[in-house]
């Protein structure tokens, strides 16, 4: 039976408001424009720490247009509770060692897959070590991410470092279309693939048979 990730984020905010509680999230983000509604969503509920870890990013210079663009967002919202950002490790190397063997496997697959649990995991060590009261990631808010898996993945990571993980879905509630609107409200710089250099290549491949 599928889960309804928004229903069970929904109760929770609730209850937070009736509690008059604002507990500390750590947020993964993958970029800018997704983590914009995310951070418009949330923000009126939690202390939030936006979490820029993506060793995947390729090349360099898209890394760099991508956290300068996150930093910039953050410091133009206009939020009820703060935000702060903290940046990860740019470790190419731990991402190409991941996918080493899956470099053919197409988007969406397993190497995706590896790919979340890496972010995660990651995201997972930080709140943990840093007392957060959750975590978890903007990635759901993709038409193109596996939101059960990234739950899955985010609950069973919770239960190994001892935080919880915020289970969502931000896709739900025309959250990619307002991630969109927001992007053209301040201007954001919205890539036109995943972010990975193997996503980039087909991205390339699909421009070139347009021609």
């Amino acid at each position: 039976m599928a889960v309804n990730y928004q229903k069970e984020l929904d109760q929770l905010l609730a209850r937070l408001q009736e509690e008059k509680q604002v507990p500390s999230l750590l947020l993964h983000s993958c970029c800018a424009p997704c983590s914009s509604y995310v951070l418009e969503y949330l923000s009126a509920y939690f202390n939030i720490t936006v979490f820029y870890y993506n060793p995947n990013i390729f090349p360099e210079s898209e890394y760099t247009k991508r956290i300068l663009e996150q930093q910039t967002l953050i410091s133009g919202m206009e939020t009820k509770h703060p935000v702060s950002f903290l940046a990860g490790y740019y470790d190419k190397e731990k991402f190409y060692e991941m996918a080493r063997g899956l470099e053919h496997v197409r988007e969406g697959g397993e190497r995706c897959m590896r790919c979340y649990e890496l972010r995660l995991r990651e995201s997972a060590q930080i709140a943990a070590q840093g007392g957060f009261d959750y975590f978890t990631t903007t990635l759901s808010i993709s038409p193109m991410k596996n939101a059960a898996k990234l739950n899955e993945i985010g609950g069973r990571l919770a239960e190994e470092y001892g935080v919880r993980y915020l289970h969502s879905d931000f896709k739900k509630k025309n959250g990619y279309k307002r991630s969109i609107e927001l992007s053209r409200e301040y201007g954001l710089y919205r890539q036109d693939y995943c972010g990975c250099e193997f996503s980039f290549r087909e991205a390339e491949k699909r421009r070139n048979q347009q021609f």
